[in-house]
């Protein structure tokens, strides 16, 4: 067997799948199309550009699922990860990273490994041979993406993701929007302080919905019927659901109060949440949106503090495709017709960038351990990662699949435990204890 992995796609999945791989002593060469050939959303030539949020969400690694995927990267010297760690911005319980200097670090990372090559070319075809891992994520170029359909004999299933705003901060004003972190969530005061607070009364927020659903819209090309991912709906369609949504939503008002007039409640609060270290952008929190960009700017000023609001950039959505996993792959991420191929990241059905991450972690792990003849198992369904990885390869059911996030509902349940609110947190706690052991053992059966 060629002893070379090759990796297409610089994302989250492919920069983690190389890393991995290389340090159990694999030669990696990552093809990535960028800069040569642009996406709608990528502004760099970096591996591992952050394109949407900059958030990687809860770091909490006790009681929620994404924190508990976060803790069992770290433990697989995980590159995305040390990177987030090394780049992290104040964000209260969240870990949310200074997108650009996240980048470059993974890519500088990456490029200067000994045993690692990154070429600058766009993959069109899928190879004859070879051991490969394709991590080419949701803006999959049109050429590869028609060669993947006509090789699985399935239509992609694809739904549409979108752009939340970036806002230059000193374009915000003060003396209307307030810092803190909801619940004054941290340990420090800067992570107390973490999101800037737009607030409304009920009169604008009511102002800001009627500009909102008149605003003019991205319309879809004929034939285009995907739908949206439910974890980042944008701010129109969930307005259209009903007037009220956005305000138990990304516009809560609980568990903030204004400092500039403690005594009022305000019906509805925009956040922004700081997007680099120097804090000079700040990315308005929930806002994805598929709405024009003269209509962005017209709607989004009518929020109290943002009325002279300059934008690094506005909005946007693009089309999100991914794979019918639990039909098309086996349980080490191979595709069934070409086992020599893997997938890993957003194109086999996860969501958001730690899962994406981590499923480049096991698809690197797993390719370079067929490499050097050492094959091994996916980690058991109670921890974090294995529980993705078995939703996608076959937990899931193949006619309604969706992308999903991680959450505590794919583990295996805790043996008596009993159920109910009342007990979530000691069954959270319980799903993680087990989770860690089993991670534990899973890595150090490959010392």
């Amino acid at each position: 067997m060629n002893k070379t992995l090759h990796i297409v796609g610089g994302g989250m999945a492919g920069s983690e799948a190389a890393w991995q791989a290389a340090h159990m002593g694999v030669q990696v060469v990552i093809h990535e199309m960028r800069p040569k050939v642009e996406t709608f959303a990528h502004q760099t030539g970096n591996l591992a550009e952050m394109v949407c949020s900059n958030s990687f969400r809860s770091d909490d690694s006790e009681q929620n699922a994404v924190g508990l995927l976060h803790w069992e990267m770290r433990a697989a010297n995980g590159l995305i990860m040390a990177a987030a760690d090394k780049h992290r911005l104040p964000a209260g319980g969240a870990l949310a990273v200074d997108r650009d200097p996240f980048a470059q670090w993974v890519t500088d990372n990456l490029k200067n490994h000994p045993n690692i090559t990154v070429q600058d070319a766009e993959i069109t075809s899928l190879p004859d041979s070879g051991s490969w891992i394709f991590a080419t994520g949701p803006l999959t170029s049109a050429k590869l993406g028609d060669a993947i359909a006509q090789e699985t004999g399935t239509d992609r299933l694809a739904f549409f993701d979108a752009i939340a705003p970036i806002v230059y901060a000193d374009s915000i004003d003060m003396d209307v929007a307030w810092l803190q972190s909801r619940y004054d969530k941290g340990e420090t005061e800067e992570e107390q302080k973490a999101y800037l607070n737009c607030p409304m009364t009920k009169d604008q927020y009511e102002t800001f919905i009627d500009a909102l659903l008149a605003a003019d819209k991205t319309e879809f090309h004929e034939g285009e019927t995907a739908g949206y991912f439910d974890g980042c709906l944008p701010i129109e369609v969930m307005a259209e659901r009903g007037r009220e949504t956005l305000r138990f939503g990304p516009m809560k008002p609980i568990g903030l109060t204004n400092a500039h007039k403690p005594d009022e409640k305000p019906y509805a609060v925009v956040q922004l949440r700081r997007d680099n270290k120097l804090g000079t952008l700040y990315n308005i929190v929930g806002f994805q949106t598929k709405m024009k960009y003269g209509a962005q700017t017209t709607v989004f000023r009518t929020i109290p503090g943002l009325e002279n609001a300059s934008f690094a950039r506005l909005g946007g959505i693009h089309r999100n495709t991914f794979l019918n996993s639990p039909t098309l792959l086996d349980d080490q991420m191979r595709l069934r017709s070409r086992p020599y191929i893997r997938f890993a990241g957003q194109v086999t059905g996860v969501e958001g960038y730690v899962e994406s991450a981590a499923m480049g972690l096991l698809a690197g792990r797993l390719a370079a351990a067929e490499i050097l003849g050492q094959p091994i198992a996916s980690p058991p369904r109670t921890t974090a990662m294995g529980a993705l990885i078995h939703h996608i390869t076959g937990g899931a059911e193949a006619k309604t699949f969706q992308p999903m996030n991680v959450n505590f509902g794919l583990l295996p349940p805790v043996e008596g435990l009993r159920g109910g609110r009342r007990g979530r947190k000691d069954r959270y706690k319980a799903y993680t204890d087990r989770a860690k052991i089993h991670f534990q053992d899973w890595l150090s059966g490959q010392s």
